[in-house]
């Protein structure tokens, strides 16, 4: 499902990501273990097609990311470590925003609410996004990242800011969605809360896995 060899990102006067390579299978959830600042976050926007690496080459369900990012958005979800929401939007016009960010056309309704119903935010379509919990929240986010039915899910320290218990309920839908086909790679410092659904990781350290 993804693909990466030889890859190499570089800021000015550092190297961000050092000749890394690995593949991750369909269906898996990877957890990209690191401490802060090991090139995580770097990684992540490299594999959807948000920053062009130096050198190597990244394949996305058959897709060069690389060569063509925007076809790779159609088969990739992605919630950044500070995702942004509109507070004065209901929940159903965030997530149809996103839909059509994304280039849906058609079946707009339905596709906002099979989103929410695996969300559990369908009793919460008509509050506005400023009335939620962090976790409430969060779910919303991730059904922006997902509203278009990607192959792949990339989440950026999505627990972060969390209570136990939406942790434990971040856990569980992770696991869901895993079920439903799709393939995650989640990033986390904290490797107790990965136990619950990964079944695959990644560690990286200076840019090296």
């Amino acid at each position: 499902m993804i693909e990466v060899k030889d890859l190499i990102f570089e800021y000015p006067g550092q190297r961000a990501i050092d000749d890394v390579g690995f593949f991750i299978e369909r269906d898996s959830v990877t957890a990209l273990v690191g401490p802060n600042g090991a090139g995580k976050t770097t990684l992540m926007r490299c594999l959807c097609g948000l920053e062009r690496p130096l050198s190597g080459t990244i394949v996305v369900d058959g897709i060069d990311v690389v060569e063509q990012p925007r076809r790779s958005h159609e088969r990739i979800g992605y919630l950044s470590d500070f995702f942004g929401l509109y507070d004065d939007l209901h929940v159903q016009q965030c997530l149809r925003y996103a839909a059509e960010a994304n280039g849906m056309t058609s079946d707009l309704t339905d596709s906002v609410a099979q989103t929410a119903a695996r969300l559990g935010l369908t009793d919460r379509l008509n509050q506005r996004v400023g009335e939620l919990s962090r976790g409430l929240r969060q779910r919303v986010a991730i059904g922006q990242a997902m509203i278009h039915n990607p192959r792949v899910l990339v989440l950026d320290e999505p627990a972060s800011g969390l209570d136990p218990e939406a942790r434990h309920d971040l856990a569980e839908l992770f696991k869901v969605l895993q079920v439903s086909g799709m393939t995650l790679l989640v990033s986390s410092h904290i490797l107790a809360e990965l136990e619950t659904y990964a079944t695959e990781m990644l560690v990286i350290r200076d840019g090296r896995i």
